[in-house]
């Protein structure tokens, strides 16, 4: 079954995980304002924004490697030229 997930996700583009990630940052970082004001009253608030906060680190991570990516095969590619040259 996990090779069948790892299938799955090589099929989908680059650009497609890119929005992705964009739209979950944007989801975690909403709950993360709406819980704000909550904070003091109630643990579970608490709770939910700690997390928030927590995925929405995680997904900026993940959104921000899969744009070293693009500029690592740039940057390869550019020496290769420059070697054949």
């Amino acid at each position: 079954m996990r090779e069948r997930k790892d299938e799955m996700l090589e099929k989908i583009d680059n650009e497609t995980k890119k929005e992705v990630a964009k739209i979950a940052m944007t989801a975690t970082l909403g709950a993360t304002v709406i819980t704000a004001p909550f904070l003091k009253g109630s643990k579970v608030m608490k709770n939910i924004h700690t997390g928030a906060g927590m995925l929405l680190v995680g997904f900026s991570l993940w959104h921000h490697f899969l744009y070293q990516a693009d500029k690592k095969k740039k940057v390869r590619s550019n020496k290769d030229a420059e070697v054949k040259a």
